[in-house]
């Protein structure tokens, strides 16, 4: 009798036997090979692959991803930080066409400040030609003292010699300063001109998102409620 119960209670406790042995999870995958591989514990020929995590149920819980070598993942690091640089490079230049039109909303005040930049570099232009016939009618000056040398500069004085190669010098500074004012405007007609090809493209666009917005002709306005 004895032996017939302990049978009952093992035949009793063999589902909750079975239960307890089944995996709380099941990896399944397909390798590259094409072959559907199923385990309860991650499989090493999906590493390079996503694996789906299943429970008991069949019911998908998770996913694996696809596990990479240290090169494959500092390769992949440098493929983020390149998206994420051109991410931000798109929206820094977004925010600048908004400032820009928002500054320029039309050709005329583009013009404008064109105008208005040129004519700060033209006025030290002015100056500096000045200082030149300045510069030059001193020494005319200068000359007519060195007649009295027969126009060698080595039997002049030492305050003549000094007083010949200051102007000298002064001349050719000012020489350079007019180029670098030359090479100045040339630089703001550049930027002018960038600015404006891309200013047109950004009017042209409002233009357009405008349009889409405006009322049909002979459309009645929307009454106010």
């Amino acid at each position: 009798m004895s032996g017939c119960l302990a049978g009952m209670a093992l035949a009793m406790l063999a589902p909750a036997w079975a239960q307890q042995a089944k995996p709380q999870e099941v990896y399944t995958c397909t390798d590259k090979q094409g072959r559907r591989i199923t385990s309860d514990r991650p499989i090493v020929d999906c590493v390079d692959r996503e694996q789906r995590v299943l429970d008991h149920t069949g019911t998908e819980r998770r996913r694996l991803g696809p596990s990479l070598s240290e090169h494959e993942r500092a390769a992949q690091e440098v493929q983020r930080r390149k998206e994420m640089e051109e991410r931000a490079r798109i929206a820094e230049e977004r925010r600048r066409e908004r400032v820009l039109t928002a500054r320029y909303p039309d050709e005329a005040t583009h013009q404008a400040e064109r105008d208005a930049a040129i004519d700060q570099v033209e006025e030290v232009t002015v100056v500096a030609h000045k200082r030149v016939q300045s510069l030059k009618a001193e020494r005319r000056r200068l000359d007519q003292e060195l007649e009295f040398y027969r126009g060698d500069v080595t039997k002049a004085p030492a305050l003549l010699q000094r007083q010949i190669a200051d102007n000298e010098q002064a001349q050719s500074d000012q020489q350079r300063f007019l180029a670098t004012q030359e090479l100045e405007k040339r630089r703001i007609h550049q930027r002018f001109d960038a600015e404006l090809a891309l200013l047109r493209q950004l009017w042209a666009a409002q233009r357009a998102s405008s349009s889409q917005w405006a009322p049909p002709p002979g459309a009645a306005p929307a009454q106010k409620k």
